[in-house]
């Protein structure tokens, strides 16, 4: 029996707004300010019924990828059907790619906006 419920994935970031219009852009949803006097907070409502959340955080440090420690935090996988087609979706909405070399593999990674790392994977 289940302890808990997986509730929605939070992205720490320094606008949340404009975090949730990226992810909007890339996955669909619609985006539902629910911030309150102490914080701010944006939610982004997918197809499907599940919620991926921004917080504020003014002071956010992007991880680095590839780190020298090797740590990168989390990363979303995005499954999509054409790479090339998701590619050129995700750069005109601002992310910036983390790996370019090698363009043979069945996954590509970049950075959101605010410099979470996240891949773009072929199904």
């Amino acid at each position: 029996m289940a302890v808990a419920e997986l509730g929605p994935v939070v992205l720490d970031c320094p606008d949340p707004h404009a975090l949730a219009r990226f992810y909007a852009g890339v996955l669909g949803g619609t985006v539902e300010d629910r911030s309150d006097d102490q914080d701010e907070w944006v939610d982004l409502n997918l197809p499907g019924g599940r919620t991926l959340a921004f917080q504020g955080s003014p002071g956010h440090v992007p991880p680095k990828w590839p780190g020298d420690d090797g740590a990168q935090q989390f990363h979303l996988d995005l499954d999509v059907k054409d790479l090339d087609a998701a590619e050129k979706t995700v750069l005109e909405l601002g992310a910036r790619p983390l790996d370019a070399e090698d363009r043979t593999r069945t996954f590509r990674v970049y950075a959101d906006p605010a410099g979470h790392p996240f891949c773009l994977c072929a199904c």
